[in-house]
């Protein structure tokens, strides 16, 4: 019997909640900016969120916190709703931080005429001047004691559109010398005349985060707002607006992130690799984007299964990719249909079978009992690939050399007899002859072999494109590599194989179905894929090579 998986932190949070009865449902929120693509570490907070009110009844609002005009696009909006469709996940409600733009403005009132908010004309240096250090207290701004009738004004002008960008921001007025910097009169509001993508031009000033999301939080009525270890400090102020507000009291509560190996999950970077042209765009299949991995060919249940098997805690650490990878192949091992592929192909004539075509049977999952068979068809002239024939071979060798034997998967076995090479000294071709009654399924020939290879018939095999990806960086842990991180970027990510030669079968290919070529990996067929020129993904390989490699060096 499987041991019973014990609670996470906030389980154990939740389950006292809904045993004190706190709480009739327990409700959560996911929080993107519209900013860019999700990636892996959305990944986990989208499993997290919509994981606990799926386990603890309630539900979980989309909300957009599209409070920044400059940086937001609707592409955006879509591209991270296909994502968390895709991972399986439906939302109760979607919502937008610009749906309470008017609300906030209120709240922001109220806070005026209670004393404890002030327009503030000095600029963004002096604001940081002002702040203090950690170790020094700050000091007001000369603007700090306005009259609460000259604040409201002021205000609704910002509103109004009657200052430039810069000119004035709206402040909290708590305590400028808190040990907390971030409770040191924090900004509530600054001017940005910009167009929204939803609200368009009507407004004109915008919500810093720390105002727009508690309130946010708390207008939605959320029970668990959880987020990342970096907004531990923040705690305290968005703790602090609602007591001032009066209003629906959401707590906050923070995990640390799970960083993956080989790669960076700053959306700053991602978008400098896309700017630069380093990578294809956001869904690159190098990239660790929710999209790119789907191009890739990850299957959602991997990434929930990845998710769900690094769990969460409260101190941040670095997870080997090779884990995201492990979670990948178990999935797509007992789905993915068979296929023969010979990437670097080495022609075989076999020189006693007939001028005919012959269709032999192999299976099409074996980890599958209900995948059935397919035919594949089996001729006088054959590819397999040039890595597995040597010439002068080492001893326990058991692929193709001259003299000795393979079997051909699911068809005959075969004796190399005569090597030819062309003017440069490189062998071309490979004479063989096949003993007619091995053939797999009804081997009579009492003939042993320990190797077998993959292979294609050349009159029937399709020309194919296969990419071959790698780690995005070539070092470990890129967030803490000296300079810029850049420099660390692999030059052999993506290795594009134009000359493949693929069994028929694949010429149906669809982009539903995954594939594993034998021997090779598992495949997927790429977005870009036309009739006339079909073009593989390499989802995973069969095994962590890149383990093994960097053990090597």
């Amino acid at each position: 019997m499987s041991e019973e998986k014990s609670l996470n932190f906030l389980e154990e949070i939740i389950e006292a909640d809904v045993a004190s009865g706190k709480y009739q449902q327990i409700i959560t929120r996911f929080p993107p900016e519209p900013n860019g693509y999700l990636h892996m570490g959305h990944a986990t907070s989208i499993c997290l969120n919509f994981g606990l009110t799926k386990k603890y009844g309630g539900y979980t609002n989309l909300r957009f916190d599209d409070t920044n005009p400059i940086t937001e696009d609707a592409e955006y909006v879509e591209s991270i709703k296909a994502d968390i469709r895709w991972l399986g996940f439906e939302w109760k409600h979607e919502l937008y931080a610009s749906d309470y733009f008017e609300t906030l403005y209120e709240f922001a009132v109220q806070l005026i005429k209670k004393g404890l908010a002030y327009v503030d004309d000095s600029t963004s240096e002096e604001i940081a001047v002002q702040k203090g250090t950690p170790t020094q207290p700050g000091i007001n701004s000369p603007y700090r004691n306005r009259s609460i009738e000259k604040n409201i004004q002021l205000f609704a002008a910002m509103r109004n559109g009657q200052f430039n960008d810069g000119e004035k921001v709206l402040r909290a007025k708590i305590d400028m010398a808190h040990p907390n910097m971030l409770l040191r009169d924090p900004l509530m509001y600054r001017i940005k005349h910009s167009h929204h993508h939803r609200t368009g031009d009507k407004w004109c000033i915008y919500p810093m985060y720390d105002f727009a999301h508690g309130q946010s939080d708390s207008i939605e009525h959320i029970t668990h707002s959880i987020c990342t270890l970096e907004f531990v400090p923040h705690r305290e102020l968005y703790d602090w607006f609602i007591a001032q507000l009066g209003i629906y009291p959401s707590h906050q509560y923070e995990f640390a992130r799970r960083n993956l190996s080989y790669t960076v999950m700053s959306k700053r970077k991602l978008l400098q690799l896309v700017n630069e042209k380093l990578v294809a765009g956001w869904d690159d299949p190098r990239m660790p984007t929710i999209s790119a991995m789907r191009r890739r060919g990850y299957l959602p249940e991997s990434i929930r299964d990845f998710c769900d098997g690094i769990g969460i805690a409260k101190r941040e650490n670095l997870v080997d990719i090779g884990l995201l990878e492990f979670y990948v192949r178990e999935r797509l091992n007992k789905m993915a249909l068979r296929r023969m592929v010979v990437f670097d192909p080495l022609k075989i004539t076999i020189t006693n079978f007939p001028d005919t075509i012959e269709w032999v049977e192999t299976e099409n999952n074996p980890e599958d009992c209900n995948a059935g068979m397919r035919s594949m068809p089996f001729s006088k002239e054959i590819y397999i690939e040039r890595a597995d024939f040597m010439e002068h071979p080492p001893k326990k060798y058991f692929r193709l050399a001259p003299g000795q034997m393979v079997r051909l998967k699911s068809a005959y076995i075969i004796q190399c007899n005569e090597v030819i090479k062309d003017a440069n000294g490189n062998v071309s071709e490979l004479k063989c002859t096949y003993i007619p009654e091995s053939k797999s399924g009804n081997d009579t020939s009492g003939i042993h072999v320990k190797g077998t290879l993959h292979w294609v018939s050349v009159a029937h095999a399709i020309p194919i494109e296969v990419r071959l990806y790698d780690r995005l960086f070539t070092v470990e842990n890129v967030d803490a590599a000296e300079g810029d991180f850049k420099d660390y970027f692999n030059p052999t990510s993506l290795e594009v194989l134009h000359h493949v030669y693929a069994e028929p079968a694949l010429q149906h290919a669809t982009f539903e179905e995954r594939y594993q070529f034998m021997r090779k990996g598992y495949f997927c067929l790429d977005k870009d894929s036309q009739t006339q020129q079909l073009m593989f993904n390499r989802t995973v390989g069969l095994k962590d090579t890149w383990a093994k490699e960097m053990k090597k060096a």
